[in-house]
């Protein structure tokens, strides 16, 4: 692994070569522009198409209440319109060329993307860099897309085996940045104003705050060459240095909370879970591992016990996910109302198997196996080596390569999957969500038995 400093210490309008790969293939090079805008692409000579991203420091635990949902909504606003191009010829112009695009909202961080044909790549850039630059967000467009994002939080109310997922991070994190949802509330996205969304579009979307990333059959220097050019304007504008929008952030995590949302639904969903890890925790490795043994696969020991063995569901697995300053880790199940309880013990009784005796080696060496083939298999096209260095960039500031994150898994002990079971699943009582028709005499029977130690 090549050593590495972060872009803080790069000098504007310098190039640094983070990866080195074989005869070009695999190689990641950073440029600073002026004005703090990364540049970061790997080179893949043996392909025809290349993804071209923006990834922007700024998700929906960004937001104050009032703007909860201003994210999402800007992520909508930025495809309708330019001074260049409308809404139609934004889209027209990757469909003309049978190119792909899209883009995202997270809690953290947002990403702009289009994947095209190689010979193409000027093109997607010229279009995704524009609509970061160049938004218009017309009063017109604000009131059109509201509609719009409405009937996308309906149908994801519809859902409630996502639906499950807001209401566990609502559990977990409370009133807080983190435990609101991505799409807003239905009232903070009805009385969002344009000028409210404007001054969130300007105060975040700085260059300091940008990371742009390209993969495929792409030459280094013309793609930072199409950038300057694209962000001209911004950049004369800015005098910022890459900048960590997460330092200083503190989140609110709690633990043995129980919520119950009554719904005449078919099944119940449920996620049970505890405070996680942050991102930058060295015991990510061992987490992972131990997810992958537990509910990762189905081979794993809640596949295995609550459907193959009793049928008890149809979905069930654990998770892991990483924030900057916190984490989650959870298990979810889908299954019959009447079966809830039997799936809730089983699910703790796991839980306290791995707290108290880890895994074994068996189940280590399959969930290594497991993890490390699912990681090269995930970097098969251009798209996943954009998402990997984009993101690596804007939340680690350091680049892996597959052989470096290969040799972390592999490094995994079994005293260190032990340790992260007690340290994580052990330290705090689960909390849980569920969504079902349950009324509040059986919800109040689930919460005692949640409160009651863990079943041996």
């Amino acid at each position: 692994m090549v050593a590495q400093a972060s872009a803080a210490t790069q000098r504007p309008g310098t190039t640094r070569t983070l990866l080195k790969g074989v005869d070009g293939a695999g190689t990641v090079r950073r440029t600073v522009l002026p004005g703090g805008l990364r540049v970061v692409t790997e080179t893949l000579p043996t392909v025809r198409s290349a993804t071209f991203g923006i990834w922007v420091g700024v998700g929906s635990r960004d937001e104050t209440p009032v703007l909860n949902g201003a994210t999402h909504y800007l992520e909508h606003l930025l495809f309708k319109g330019t001074a260049r191009r409308s809404a139609l010829e934004i889209s027209a112009a990757l469909d003309a060329v049978g190119g792909e695009m899209n883009a995202f909202t997270a809690k953290e961080n947002t990403c702009y993307y289009a994947r095209v044909l190689d010979t193409d790549l000027p093109l997607a850039i010229d279009v995704v860099c524009d609509m970061l630059t160049g938004s218009l967000i017309r009063p017109e467009d604000v009131d059109a897309e509201r509609g719009v994002i409405l009937e996308e939080m309906a149908m994801a109310e519809d859902d409630p085996g996502d639906v499950v997922h807001d209401l566990f991070a609502r559990v977990i994190y409370g009133d807080s940045p983190l435990g609101r949802p991505i799409l807003g509330t239905e009232k903070t996205v009805t009385e969002l104003s344009r000028d409210q969304i404007a001054g969130f579009y300007k105060r975040r979307y700085k260059p300091e705050h940008l990371v742009v990333a390209a993969a495929g059959n792409l030459d280094h220097r013309k793609v930072v060459k199409l950038v300057e050019e694209a962000f001209a304007p911004v950049l004369a504008k800015s005098a910022g240095h890459p900048a960590d929008v997460r330092r200083g952030a503190k989140s609110v995590r709690t633990a043995g909370r129980v919520q119950v949302l009554n719904r005449p639904t078919e099944q119940a969903h449920l996620v049970l879970g505890v405070p996680g890890v942050p991102r930058h925790d060295d015991r990510r490795w061992a987490l992972g591992v131990l997810n992958a043994a537990l509910g990762g696969g189905m081979s794993s020991r809640l596949f295995q016990e609550v459907r193959e063995k009793r049928g008890l569901a149809y979905s069930v697995y654990s998770y892991s996910s990483s924030y900057a300053d916190s984490g989650v880790f959870g298990i979810y199940a889908g299954c019959q109302p009447k079966r809830i309880e039997e799936v809730l013990g089983l699910c703790r009784q796991e839980l306290a198997k791995v707290v108290a005796d880890g895994i074994t080696e068996e189940e280590l060496q399959r969930a290594i196996g497991q993890i490390s083939g699912s990681t090269v298999l995930g970097m098969e096209d251009t798209g996943s080596l954009m998402n990997r260095i984009g993101k690596a960039e804007l939340c680690y500031g350091t680049h892996l390569s597959v052989d470096d994150m290969l040799a972390k898994i592999a490094a995994v002990t079994l005293e260190d999957v032990h340790a992260v079971a007690r340290d994580v699943l052990g330290a705090n009582r689960p909390s849980l969500a569920l969504i079902g028709p349950i009324n509040d005499k059986r919800a109040a029977a689930i919460t005692g038995l949640l409160a009651q130690e863990e079943p041996a």
